[in-house]
């Protein structure tokens, strides 16, 4: 019902934008200060282990249609350097790291933003601000079992907008707890917060160093 919901509203939103009913930001809010040069590095290149499910390259997302042209995951690179030390402990554990998404391009924040019902919008970034995603410095992930090569459970699925996505919800199975929690301390203890209502996304601590971007995937040069 909430797919359905949501496609209704982005042919809503197109023919609003179209016919000029609606006014749209024209571009990431300006900010002042000094920023650190961005150096986006592709997660999958620091370590082949590192496996991605980059679901808003596809239709299995909450708008329902793919946003991004290309299933690839970025961050900053101390981030990235960060995720892979989190994907190294976890092994410990008999899990590795699961990528749903990395940076994101401020055009795709401001869309999610414009197609969410306000009373879900706890969900999602304000665009007038920006995003730690914007920004290359905030990762959605879970975990997968290294014996099966599988997601893992977790109390809730990836992007589902309710109460059980909270990292402290009581509910779920034991087991489910406990892999949520092995992945938030794993991440906490290499320099990542958790999201307050969303189980899968950490924050790295140098955030506030990084401007908001709206670059393609495709114009990321590479660096070794």
């Amino acid at each position: 019902m909430m797919a359905l919901m949501l496609r209704r509203r982005v042919l809503l939103l197109a023919a609003l934008v179209a016919g000029g009913c609606v006014r749209a930001q024209a571009g990431p809010p300006h900010e002042a200060g000094h920023f650190r040069d961005p150096d986006l590095v592709e997660l999958t290149s620091l370590d082949p282990g590192i496996k991605l499910d980059v679901r808003y390259a596809t239709d299995r997302n909450f708008v329902g249609r793919p946003v991004y042209s290309e299933a690839r995951a970025f961050l900053q690179r101390p981030a990235a350097e960060a995720l892979l030390r989190a994907h190294r402990a976890l092994r410990a554990k008999g899990y590795g790291a699961l990528v749903f998404d990395g940076y994101r391009p401020w055009s795709v924040t401001k869309l999610f933003w414009d197609l969410t019902p306000p009373a879900k919008r706890e969900f999602v970034a304000d665009p007038r601000k920006g995003s730690k995603h914007n920004r290359g410095c905030a990762v959605d992930m879970s975990l997968y079992d290294l014996a099966t090569g599988r997601e893992v459970q977790m109390a809730s699925a990836y992007d589902e907008m309710s109460p059980r996505a909270y990292p402290g919800y009581p509910g779920g199975t034991p087991d489910e707890r406990a892999r949520r929690d092995h992945l938030r301390a794993a991440m906490e203890q290499e320099g990542f917060t958790v999201e307050p209502n969303e189980w899968w996304h950490f924050n790295y601590r140098d955030w506030r160093h990084y401007p908001i971007l709206d670059v393609p995937f495709s114009q990321i040069a590479q660096r070794p």
